[in-house]
């Protein structure tokens, strides 16, 4: 058989089975469409990383992106609403302010799939549920901050005391008491996912106190902490660019893991609702300790060395970070 008879056969076949709508043709042919519900801003740090893996999968030409930023949770609904009833196959967003609202979305429409930021369990069929649970790099940063204190005083802003903030911030103190058993805490919630102008002024209140490192959960704390001649933490994303003098590290989470397994699993029509919590974990790349930078030279070299030690156990398996998910509490007098 000559090669462009192949062709013409092939061509002939191709037309066959989308005249007959053959599902999984048509679907490899077109691209996923994809939707995401923000209560905060692009920028937010949280959000900001599930908008960057999504746009990643846009610029790869897998997925048609839609997104919605500072919807209140008064409109939630509705617009997840709408962007179900307009055909997008996948809807993301967070959900923790508005779980029942979403869940009764994710009812009325159970051939779309939903993979939304939550702290309760998925619900069958369709919606599937993540956090950040990069408790083990938040570990690994609370070990450079332990070495890091001068004062032995560390300061803690967070935005509510919900599990995935909580987890974190245990994390932390627990990878700091590592390397500095003497450092004592100070912690404190403004209540608020994006308040830059409320979290220095928490900052500020702890560094008048004498914490000479604050962990920068929020947008806000690492200000203070360049203005006042102290060091800084960050949270879910890497800031020294924009702090080279103040923050020291930080524990990143990578939200591509998660959204490239959930399209794969849309397209393939294998989506169901499941925990992809774990793919926040640093054996699948969710998550990671950002590179010391401008303080590599600054960390004290027994305390990298520890760092470095202890991510290999945490790799390897041979060592576990506890989740904690309790509210945690001050410790400095």
């Amino acid at each position: 058989m000559t090669a462009r008879r192949q062709l013409i056969i092939r061509s002939v076949a191709i037309a066959a089975a989308l005249a007959a709508g053959a599902p999984g043709l048509a679907l490899a042919q077109a691209k996923l469409k994809v939707a995401a519900v923000y209560t905060v801003p692009f920028e937010q740090q949280w959000v900001g990383r599930i908008h960057k893996a999504l746009k990643a999968a846009e610029a790869r030409g897998e997925i048609e992106y839609k997104a919605t930023e500072n919807v209140s949770n008064a409109d939630y609904e509705r617009v997840m609403r709408e962007y179900a009833t307009a055909g997008n196959q996948l809807i993301l967003g967070e959900v923790f302010g508005v779980e029942a609202a979403a869940r009764k979305v994710a009812k009325d429409f159970p051939k779309v799939a939903f993979l939304m930021g939550s702290s309760l369990k998925p619900q069958a069929p369709n919606f599937s549920v993540f956090d950040n649970y990069i408790q083990e790099p938040a570990y690994l940063s609370g070990m450079v901050a332990g070495g890091m204190t001068k004062s032995n005083r560390i300061g803690m802003v967070g935005g509510f005391p919900i599990p995935e903030v909580n987890r974190l911030m245990n994390a932390f103190m627990a990878g700091a008491k590592e390397t500095n058993p003497k450092v004592e805490f100070s912690v404190s919630f403004i209540n608020s996912w994006f308040d830059p102008p409320k979290a220095k002024e928490a900052a500020f209140a702890m560094i008048d106190k004498g914490a000479d490192v604050m962990y920068a959960e929020r947008f806000g704390v690492s200000d203070a902490a360049k203005e006042k001649g102290k060091l800084a933490i960050g949270n879910v994303i890497d800031t020294q660019s924009q702090y080279p003098d103040t923050v020291v590290a930080s524990a990143l989470w990578n939200f591509e893991p998660a959204a490239d397994r959930a399209i794969k699993l849309v397209k393939e029509g294998k989506f169901a609702a499941e925990d992809y919590g774990v793919y926040a974990q640093m054996k699948h790349k969710g998550s990671e300790l950002a590179p010391l930078g401008t303080f590599e030279k600054k960390v004290p070299a027994d305390i990298v060395a520890k760092v470095k030690a202890k991510q290999a156990d945490i790799l390897s398996g041979k060592f576990t970070v506890k989740v904690d998910d309790a509210q945690p509490k001050s410790t400095a007098k």
